[in-house]
């Protein structure tokens, strides 16, 4: 089984989409959305793409900031753009745009900033002469190819471009496929393929086996147990860079996500979209170094969680880690609070940020924290660790979640 301990430590990340499509300022998707020509796209956007203010060592710098272990750079994205200057085509930021290798500079400075490496790749490539087409308003059939030898000439350069990548920038951590259609695209040689070159690298599920990460886009679905799994949310309602966006969530959601990922052993990998010049907007760097601030003091209750055995409530969410329970206060009960989840005898009860003890009575099922300020000290969360005797156990788990009266499959 892969070793998947970094991945399980870190609980954060950080995602980055970058390219061409920044200039455009409209989303990744606007060379199909738009239905833009190819020679369109090269000459608005790709010779534009300029990145004449991109600091990766910023980037890390913010990451760091914000808490998060590792990032995921789009080295290309479904317009087939390349952020590195690959020989298999002349679309690529060493011959147009910057005219430079931006992925080695992205490596280079995230990892001496001790964060783990990701690269996102897309096989998919709209504009490539053998690809089914870039205009499809659903994704390309295995029907839908120009011919067999247009899919084997195709398979043959993206396994190119992924050679490229795992063979030139020392240790990659992570794969994350993104645009694996049509689903005909000998996966399963690429993958083994990849991880002969990088023995030690996660690859996300999207590419078919042999995968270590199962992710959910824009929802938060965890996996069986047992599974790594990942949530890959946006901080706006884009990925890329979209300068009438301004439809932000706040550090406050952030926290909240993170705490709903942690509590059932997953990770959050938390999106920005840099501008063209390569500087990511304020309004993002804000919201996540208002979080990083939370996690700097509550932290421990996120990094190498554990899957938590209780159910939900409408104050917040509890997280675990060895004999530690984390009840993360969102909305305040007042000066009480009433957690009827633990079948454990509760030790100690203690705010996480200062260690001041909180008082407790625990009686039959029910454990009642007494006194509590209000408002609560921490406007985006409060955390109060209970450390119990055991392994955290509930009293009833929670195995579905269904409405009465509404189907239940």
């Amino acid at each position: 089984m892969r070793n998947t301990d970094w991945f399980e430590e870190a609980r954060y990340g950080m995602f980055i989409h970058w390219g061409a499509y920044s200039v455009a300022a409209r989303g990744e998707w606007a060379a199909n959305r738009e239905r833009i020509p190819l020679e369109e796209y090269t000459s608005l956007y790709a010779e534009n793409f300029r990145a004449e203010n991109y600091d990766p060592a910023s980037w890390a710098t913010l990451a760091k900031e914000s808490g998060m272990g590792y990032a995921v750079l789009t080295t290309r994205h479904h317009d087939g753009f390349a952020l590195w200057p690959t020989k298999t085509s002349r679309f690529h930021a060493g011959n147009l745009g910057p005219k430079r290798d931006l992925v080695a500079a992205f490596v280079s400075a995230f990892r001496e900033a001790g964060l783990r490496v990701g690269f996102y790749y897309s096989p998919a490539d709209w504009f490539h002469v053998d690809y089914p087409g870039p205009y499809f308003r659903d994704w390309p059939g295995v029907d839908d190819w120009r011919g067999r030898e247009a899919r084997q000439r195709f398979i043959a350069y993206y396994r190119e471009q992924l050679r490229e990548l795992m063979t030139q920038y020392g240790k990659i951590d992570y794969l994350w496929y993104d645009g694996c259609i049509p689903n005909d695209l000998q996966s399963m040689e690429a993958n083994e393929e990849m991880l002969r070159l990088q023995p030690h690298l996660l690859i996300n599920a999207r590419n078919g086996p042999p995968w270590h990460v199962q992710v959910s886009e824009q929802a938060i679905k965890p996996a069986a147990p047992g599974v790594a799994w990942e949530a890959c949310m946006t901080l706006n309602d884009n990925w890329a860079y979209h300068a009438g966006d301004a439809n932000w969530k706040g550090s406050r959601q952030v926290i909240q996500m993170l705490t709903e990922t942690a509590s059932k052993a997953g990770n959050l990998l938390l999106n920005v979209g840099p501008k063209s010049d390569g500087t990511i907007p304020e309004e993002s760097a804000a919201i996540l170094r208002e979080a990083g601030a939370w996690l700097k003091k509550n932290g421990e209750s996120i990094y190498s969680s554990s899957r938590s055995p209780f159910t939900w409530s409408n104050w917040g969410r509890v997280t675990t880690r060895g004999g530690n329970v984390y009840l993360h206060i969102w909305n305040s009960t007042g000066t009480d609070l009433c957690f009827a989840e633990m079948k454990n005898r509760v030790l100690s009860a203690r705010f996480l940020d200062g260690g001041a003890p909180v008082r407790f009575e625990q009686s039959a099922n029910r454990l009642f924290l007494r006194g509590l300020p209000v408002p609560l000290p921490n406007p985006i969360a409060t955390t109060i660790v209970l450390q119990v005797e055991g392994e955290p156990e509930a009293i009833t788990p929670q195995t579905s979640f269904w409405i009465p009266g509404e189907p239940t499959g």
